[in-house]
């Protein structure tokens, strides 16, 4: 399918005091080679967001090189920062989100399945797994599950990261100001667009049509949001790119520029958030 996307000679996006990186990154529990980490690199420009390059981190050195890159930045983490505070308080965790950060990545990958996998069996069918406050208007995975997708362990190995490096993240942990992380879920952005499932790492599930989908919602990030590119080339990537992790990058960082730009410094985000739970960004 071919997009007829119209560009606007007016900003799209409010445009900000001074330049502020922007970063958003699809996240993976288990990065390789093969599925990195996949960061979309951009600013605003004059109202308008660039996208300046896609970078992978094959492994968790350089996703962590990626977190202590000088700032000025704000990004947008495609994984779960925070963790129910129902499951939290039944399992008996630290109630302060960097306690609990580090509690669960002390206890390894084994030991944090084994405790919610017996979690999960001791309640009832149809409820097994408790939902954040955030998880129900933006209709996303609870970060107690493990499979399908496995967003328990992007939580494990995302969120101790970010208290290693030391950002800062609005609600939960006071750190680095020039370093500003925040929970995205390109999911949410998507759908603005297109409802029907647009990415497969089954190369059978690779369709025509999930491509369809891909240049559509493109077409609708240029469209509403300026989305523009230094290199041409990056364009074709978030169409041609059958996982969808490069657009899901891309997602993430508009999500990232609509936070930058929301009213007195607040990225949008409620007054009051959960500080174990946390909150998605544009929810």
């Amino acid at each position: 399918m071919r997009s007829t996307h119209r560009r606007s000679d007016s900003p799209m996006i409010a445009t900000t005091a001074k330049p502020v990186r922007l970063l958003g990154v699809d996240f993976t529990s288990a990065p390789t080679k093969r599925k990195p980490i996949t960061a979309a690199i951009g600013m605003l420009l004059a109202g308008r967001l660039q996208i300046e390059s896609i970078s992978r981190c094959p492994d968790f050195g350089a996703f962590e090189q990626l977190l202590r890159m000088p700032g000025p930045w704000l990004g947008a983490f495609d994984f779960p920062f925070g963790l129910p505070r129902e499951g939290v308080e039944a399992l008996e965790w630290p109630l302060e989100w960097g306690a609990l950060a580090s509690h669960c990545a002390g206890l390894g990958r084994a030991e944090f399945k084994r405790v919610l996998d017996h979690h999960r069996e001791q309640r009832p069918r149809g409820q097994r797994y408790p939902h954040r406050q955030t998880d129900l208007p933006a209709r996303s995975h609870s970060p107690f599950k493990l499979v399908n997708p496995p967003v328990g362990f992007m939580f494990l190995e995302g969120a101790p990261r970010l208290l290693s490096a030391n950002v800062h993240i609005p609600g939960l942990h006071a750190g680095d100001p020039n370093r500003v992380a925040l929970e995205a879920y390109p999911a949410l952005l998507a759908r603005r667009f297109c409802t029907s499932s647009y990415k497969s790492d089954d190369r059978r599930k690779q369709t025509q049509a999930r491509e369809d989908r891909r240049e559509l919602i493109v077409a609708g990030l240029e469209r509403e949001f300026g989305l523009a590119f230094t290199d041409p080339s990056v364009r074709q990537l978030l169409i041609h790119d059958a996982s969808g992790d490069s657009l899901d990058a891309a997602l993430a960082l508009t999500q990232a520029a609509i936070a930058l730009t929301a009213p007195n410094g607040s990225y949008g985000l409620p007054r009051h958030i959960d500080p174990i739970e946390g909150w998605i960004a544009s929810v």
